[in-house]
């Protein structure tokens, strides 16, 4: 009787400790900080590197504006006429110009492209993006000036860099902060804390520039040109600067939407009828934009036959994901569905 029970109390033994060497295999749930990715260690780099990589496609409109202080000492190389006080004589020096200015609506606005996380700070990237828009003659004063055409199409490629000024991270900061007057004998002031700074915050902001080249696929004059290019029609690739606000949502590890507004600066030149002079033209893009961006999975999906964890789980020491990539990797209570 006494061995039956020694022999029962090892074999508890052994069985509870395999159990507790084999945790994480039986339930599938790690809580590693860092889980390798890859059997080998150049391959758990490479995917640790691409989960920092993001796709990512927009579409929206704007508007745009065309400005120009416009002078010449022979107005009449320009198409400037009068469209109200046919009598008034147009009044204009170096010193004083006049102050002319037309918008339209511009749609659509499309870009795709990459972002790269550092460090959840900063973002870089870069991508293509197309436009399609009206243009309306510029007014100032009694003057009117139109241009031949009523429309433009635009291509760019463009580079960006976003300083993230709110996220996940920074509200539980800030949180702390709020909390501070509270002593650390306040248990339930202290619970609460603990509970809003883990519970799952989606929201990011990010103030982002934009550098670009910008290339005219039709222009709406012949003698509207780029970067002082005088040649009738030719497109050519001209630097622009952009800056705007981006707000994200984050819908699971990998998949966010995000709405982001902004204006761009570009500058162009109109050339006269002679080509012996030009008027400098500002034109400023005011853009709303809505899309959806991707990260790259570092993390393979679990392909075992009869594994049914939904949640990152580790096999034979290599983590796997159960889930696909538009639901959360590690829900919890109330988000299964």
């Amino acid at each position: 009787m006494a061995f039956k029970k020694l022999f029962l109390t090892g074999l508890s033994i052994m069985v509870l400790s395999f159990s507790f060497a084999q945790e994480e295999d039986i339930f599938g749930i790690s809580r590693k900080a860092k889980n390798p990715k890859s059997e080998s260690s150049i391959g758990n780099v490479y995917r640790n590197v691409l989960e920092q990589f993001a796709l990512e496609i927009s579409t929206g409109g704007g508007y745009q504006e065309f400005r120009t202080s416009f002078f010449s000492e022979n107005p009449d190389l320009y198409p400037l006429f009068q469209y109200q006080n046919f009598d008034e004589p147009l009044d204009i020096s170096e010193e004083n110009p006049l102050q002319m200015k037309g918008g339209d609506w511009v749609f659509p606005v499309l870009n795709a492209g990459v972002r790269i996380n550092l460090f959840n700070l900063f973002t870089i990237g870069g991508g293509y993006g197309i436009e399609s828009g009206n243009i309306s003659p510029m007014r100032g004063g009694n003057f009117e000036f139109p241009f031949e055409g009523a429309s433009y199409q635009a291509s760019k490629f463009y580079g960006t860099l976003g300083i993230v000024l709110w996220d996940a991270n920074r509200r539980a900061k800030y949180l702390q902060w709020r909390y501070r007057r509270y002593a650390s004998a306040n248990l339930y002031m202290q619970s609460e804390l603990r509970q809003r700074v883990r519970q799952i915050y989606p929201w990011r902001l990010v103030l982002e520039a934009e550098y670009g080249n910008l290339s005219i696929k039709k222009f709406v004059d012949p003698t509207l040109t780029q970067n002082g290019n005088y040649t009738p029609r030719l497109a050519v690739a001209d630097p622009y600067f952009g800056l705007g606000l981006r707000l994200e949502r984050d819908f699971s590890e990998y998949t966010k939407l995000f709405l982001k507004g902004g204006v761009d600066l570009r500058s162009f030149t109109y050339s006269s009828s002679d080509f012996s002079e030009f008027q400098e033209l500002d034109q400023r893009l005011y853009a709303m934009q809505i899309g959806l961006a991707i990260r790259i999975p570092g993390t393979k999906r679990c392909k075992i036959q009869g594994c049914g964890v939904v949640m990152k789980h580790m096999h034979n020491g290599i983590e796997y994901r159960g889930s696909s990539i538009f639901k959360l990797q590690d829900r919890k209570i109330g988000q299964w569905y």
